[in-house]
């Protein structure tokens, strides 16, 4: 089988790298993808915006499955355009892929199907959003309702931010995302995330772990994308998990099929756990950078053969993780988040890479002749593969430290919350 993969990130040189394993496929096609899935696959100059280029293409290259990573494709429709023209796709529909392409159409639905969540309001006012957080008070925090690049959200500590977010939002920082907000309650506990894989029917669960938001060491200063993520997540437990599933996919899932619009594809939960369990935070409708690196890394099954079945309706009844931890650091040029510092030189991956249970996964970089320079905010994940979370933070640490990047940073606390454990 031909497949296509989109997306040019470190998640999709992860999933390149798994799909690569597969017996299933003949050829691996990647739009516009990165140089690191150049040494697998073909990468192919697309408009991925444009759909009807897109099935051109498929119909071209003879592709059997598209597999879509990024989710501005799956909330523009690209999953319903393939569809109708007879190529299978692994994502949801337009209408599905509302669970992360409107924070609103989300919580509503938490509402209507009682999914355990935050209390909420939906603002497209500035002055009533002003009144309703002075109200409430801080903390609290506040969305943009669209699609932001995973930096949309504010956890306000103090009134002041709140106002300052609030007014950034309705300013346009966030372009047409920001045109209405979410304001929601603030939850205390411990974030993480929960992935489960869904044919439109029924769900699966497929891994936990945890992200490093915070562009700094003892989470500290602005949102990234996100800096580092382990798996398995320790404090999602059996039970954690199972309350999960219980109360928040599979309701959601119902929901979704209820509402006319069933979720096929990957379910990222976003959670926060505290003294009374488990509730959502946002959901996203694909799989999260960098928690796909370290997911993926542990994965056992063919990952082709997943995807397949989630968009063919046909779920198996578990998927086969490493009980071992997977752990990336994600190397950064400097500037990130603001205003990144591109062309600096990359050198020393093969050394990285040498180190027994390393990959080096590539995000940001491009090819300049026969360098590698970045090309992005977050450049490089250096991932490991170890038997404990400690193993694994000391050997993604040397596969950083072999690196030579001059221009390039990284958090060293990646795995702090379950070391501290």
């Amino acid at each position: 089988m031909n497949v296509l993969l989109i997306g040019s990130g470190g998640r999709e040189h992860a999933l390149a790298l798994a799909l690569a394993k597969s017996p299933l496929l003949k050829k691996l096609f990647v739009a516009p993808g990165n140089p690191g899935t150049a040494q697998i696959a073909a990468n192919v100059v697309l408009d991925v915006a444009d759909a009807q280029a897109v099935i051109a293409f498929c119909h071209v290259q003879h592709i059997g499955f598209v597999v879509i990573g990024p989710e501005q494709p799956l909330v523009d429709g690209l999953v319903d355009a393939l569809e109708a023209a007879g190529i299978k796709a692994f994502g949801p529909s337009k209408q599905a892929a509302r669970l992360e392409g409107s924070k609103g159409f989300t919580k509503d639905l938490c509402a209507k199907y009682n999914i355990p969540t935050g209390a909420y309001e939906r603002f497209t006012d500035r002055a009533a959003a002003l009144a309703y957080v002075r109200e409430k008070g801080a903390p609290i925090v506040i969305k943009a309702d669209g699609l932001a690049a995973g930096k949309g959200v504010t956890v306000a500590m103090t009134l002041a931010e709140a106002e300052k977010a609030v007014d950034d939002l309705f300013g346009g920082a966030f372009g047409a995302a920001g045109a209405e907000c979410v304001i929601e309650e603030f939850l205390d506990g411990e974030e993480a995330s929960f992935f489960a894989l869904c044919d439109g029917d029924k769900a699966l669960a497929f891994a936990s772990a945890q992200d490093h938001k915070r562009v700094g060491d003892g989470d500290v200063g602005p949102n990234t994308g996100g800096m580092g993520a382990y798996s398995p997540a320790p404090v999602v437990t059996e039970a954690v998990a199972a309350r999960v599933m219980a109360e928040i996919v599979a309701p959601t899932v119902a929901a979704m099929k209820a509402e006319g619009c069933p979720f096929k594809g990957v379910l990222f939960v976003g959670l926060m756990i505290g003294a009374d369990g488990p509730k959502l935070i946002e959901f996203n409708t694909r799989f999260g950078d960098p928690e796909c690196q370290v997911m993926l890394a542990r994965l056992e099954d063919d990952l082709l053969s997943l995807l397949l079945a989630c968009a063919e309706g046909r779920l198996p009844q578990q998927v086969h993780l490493s009980s071992k931890t997977a752990l990336t650091v994600v190397m950064a040029a400097r500037g990130y988040p603001g205003a990144p510092k591109k062309g600096g030189v990359i050198a020393r991956v093969a050394e990285a890479e040498g180190i027994g249970g390393v990959t080096v996964i590539h995000a940001g970089t491009k090819a300049n002749g026969d360098r590698l320079v970045a090309n992005g905010g977050r450049v490089l994940n250096v991932v490991a593969l170890a038997d404990s979370v400690a193993e694994a933070q000391t050997l993604a640490y040397r596969g950083v430290d072999a690196l030579d990047f001059a221009d390039g940073f990284c958090r060293r606390d990646i795995g702090w919350r379950a070391l501290g454990r």
